[in-house]
């Protein structure tokens, strides 16, 4: 994988180059594709390290890719949608996506989100782990595991676990969580926050089920609660 390379897959050919070009006056790799039947084998043969991928596509489309790249791949997915409805779903366990774009979108927002992932996602120079009791979010290897055994966590929901381990007791808003682990600080994604923690807990109760990991306090935020030994 490449550290600063990115697929575009949007069968708008003036989309799709309007992305390229800002992608890649920002320093970044670009690659991009038009059809959705093509995608799987490019991810498999040359990964990057971002992809954004379009829902409507032809040979298949942009869910279905989604789902199947997951079954392989954490790599960072950012859906292009102007269903602003299925956010929940595209977010969701079903699919496994990062985040989403909402069309018509500027450009230069896709190109700052873009970078924001790509630092967040890749491997820092120190290396680092926070303990709460069986829970061990390991930032070096970006794995998080209980009792040892490792969870399936996208990379939001990494980033959302590791933001609120490392301040145990400390309320987050939602504009906090989006600026800490998405890493832009754009408004109307709060709806993005709540899908990943309903996901993380979910995630996280199958081996810890009684107890209430991720408190919601309710006209505020989220804090972690460290789980009893």
């Amino acid at each position: 994988m490449q550290h600063d390379s990115v697929l575009i897959v949007e069968d708008d050919p003036k989309i799709a180059q309007l992305l390229k070009e800002y992608l890649e006056q920002g320093g970044l790799m670009v690659t991009t594709l038009n059809r959705g039947d093509t995608v799987v084998h490019e991810v498999r043969a040359h990964p990057p390290a971002l992809i954004l991928l379009d829902i409507l596509l032809p040979g298949k489309d942009g869910l279905t890719l989604c789902r199947e790249i997951r079954g392989f791949s954490s790599v960072p997915i950012l859906i292009i949608t102007a269903k602003v409805e299925e956010v929940d779903r595209l977010l969701g366990l079903e699919f496994g996506a990062d985040d989403y774009i909402c069309k018509p979108f500027s450009p230069r927002e896709v190109v700052a989100r873009a970078k924001a992932v790509l630092r967040r996602t890749q491997p820092g120079a120190l290396e680092e782990k926070l303990i709460a009791g069986p829970i061990t979010v390991d930032i070096t290897r970006h794995c998080a595991t209980i009792h040892g055994v490792e969870l399936p966590l996208t990379p939001s929901e990494f980033g959302l676990l590791k933001v609120l381990m490392a301040r145990p007791g400390r309320v987050y808003t939602r504009g906090d969580l989006i600026s800490r682990v998405q890493g832009y600080d754009f408004e109307g994604y709060d709806r993005t926050i709540d899908s990943h923690i309903k996901n993380l807990r979910r995630k996280i109760s199958t081996s810890l089920p009684d107890q209430k990991i991720i408190r919601t306090i309710y006209g505020v935020g989220y804090t972690f609660n460290p789980p009893q030994t």
